[in-house]
């Protein structure tokens, strides 16, 4: 009996998977299963390239042409309804029975939902999939005020599209600051200060407790009793794993699908990845997470020796409102033995430092710096005999450069 690969989502992890099972195994059939009607897309551009066309092939993961050359079955429009697992077989809502060799859980997550009064009212949107961008684009009015709930970079991203766009955007976060598990309360104000010289309101550590209108929005009511009129509300607080597909399976979950090192779940033959995983207590619901999970799920289920999935570094390019600023590693000051801080030509940079090692940085200086900084919080770069204490930001960044270049 030939092996059979099935992958039931079809997003980044998915295809990075697939791909790393066909490196392996040039012969066995691969399968994947996606509920949208769309092959694969770059989930991150809907909110950073809303206005862009998002249904052009420079959004897509890959191209059809891919799946053909590398006979990779990829089922769009196609909802698995149950999976068997001491059958091994998953079931689809036409009723068809499909078998499998081994099989992994790609279903990623859906967007924490809004609850409060109002929020199934018209014109409340959340982004998630391309057809939630494209319901907000066509229900826009010009002149229309957008409210954003939710001030991390998914809320900024889409208040930056939505103001290029030339709608007017009121931002309210319920956090004292903006971005406030990437930045720290100096770059978040700054950042404040920039997007509402740019002419976007910004309410901070403010929750909505109210969304007014009679079929469509007119409105939020704030938790101080404060009200801003508006036409849409557009929310990102969050997500949420789905993980309804397994509930009934035995597979073990707490907010994800539990998995191990491996990338396995407590089902034999099965494995997750993506923002569906949960590894040692996180979901880490991040891109660059899923593609490296992905691909190790991927080369495990077809590999005779399993490697060891290793968390990548997180990332934060941010690139919008005029800014272009980076967030790499741990930047929680509570988690840090010391801070190192410095401002030059208007430049601002932090760095964190645990146990003699950078663990974390934050920068104004653009993407292309960020290299230096991921690659040494990567490496475990030692500041051993670097004047942290006292030197300066430039000098103790100039000693680790060095010490990388002997390293790679």
């Amino acid at each position: 009996m030939s092996k059979h690969y099935v992958i039931v989502g079809s997003g980044v992890a998915a295809v990075h998977a697939a791909k790393a099972i066909r490196d392996r195994d040039a012969e066995s059939e691969i399968t994947i299963y996606g509920e949208e009607n769309h092959l694969p897309y770059n989930r991150i551009k809907l909110t950073k390239g809303l206005f862009s066309d998002l249904h052009s092939e420079k959004v897509l993961i890959k191209k059809e042409k891919w799946y053909r050359d590398n006979r990779i079955t990829l089922h769009t429009s196609s909802r698995v309804t149950s999976i068997h697992p001491e059958r091994q077989q998953i079931e689809t809502a036409d009723g068809k029975v499909t078998a499998y060799h081994k099989l992994l859980l790609c279903m990623g997550a859906r967007n924490r939902a809004l609850t409060v009064d109002g929020a199934g009212l018209r014109n409340v949107h959340t982004i998630r999939e391309l057809g939630d961008a494209d319901r907000l684009k066509d229900s826009l009015t010009s002149g229309q005020r957008v409210v954003v709930i939710g001030g991390g970079v998914q809320g900024l991203e889409t208040a930056w599209a939505l103001h290029e766009g030339g709608y007017p955007v009121t931002i309210v976060e319920a956090a004292p600051r903006l971005m406030a598990r990437q930045l720290d309360e100096a770059s978040s104000e700054k950042l404040r200060l920039i997007l509402e010289q740019s002419g976007v309101q910004v309410k901070l550590h403010a929750g909505v407790t109210a969304i007014t209108g009679e079929e469509a929005v007119s409105g939020v009511v704030l938790d101080d009793a404060t009200s801003i009129s508006c036409g849409h509300v557009v929310y990102s607080i969050g997500i949420v794993p789905n993980t309804d597909l397994v509930q009934e399976t035995g597979i073990r979950t707490r907010a994800g699908v539990l998995v191990n090192s491996h990338l396995e779940t407590s089902a034999p033959h099965i494995y997750a990845a993506g923002d569906i995983a949960e590894l040692d207590g996180l979901v880490e619901g991040l891109w660059g997470g899923a593609i490296e999970q992905g691909k190790v799920a991927g080369g495990n289920m077809a590999a005779a020796e399993p490697a060891a999935y290793r968390r990548t570094v997180p990332v934060t390019l941010f690139n919008a409102f005029g800014i272009s600023l980076f967030s790499i590693g741990n930047t929680d000051e509570r988690q840090c033995d010391r801070t190192v801080a410095a401002e030059v030509d208007g430049v601002y940079t932090r760095i964190y430092v645990k146990d003699n090692r950078l663990t974390g940085a934050i920068s104004w200086e653009g993407a292309a710096a960020s290299l230096l900084y991921k690659s040494a919080v990567e490496q475990g770069v030692s500041l051993e005999g670097l004047d942290v204490e006292n030197g300066s930001l430039e000098a103790i960044m100039a000693g680790v450069a060095a010490r990388l270049e002997e390293i790679l």
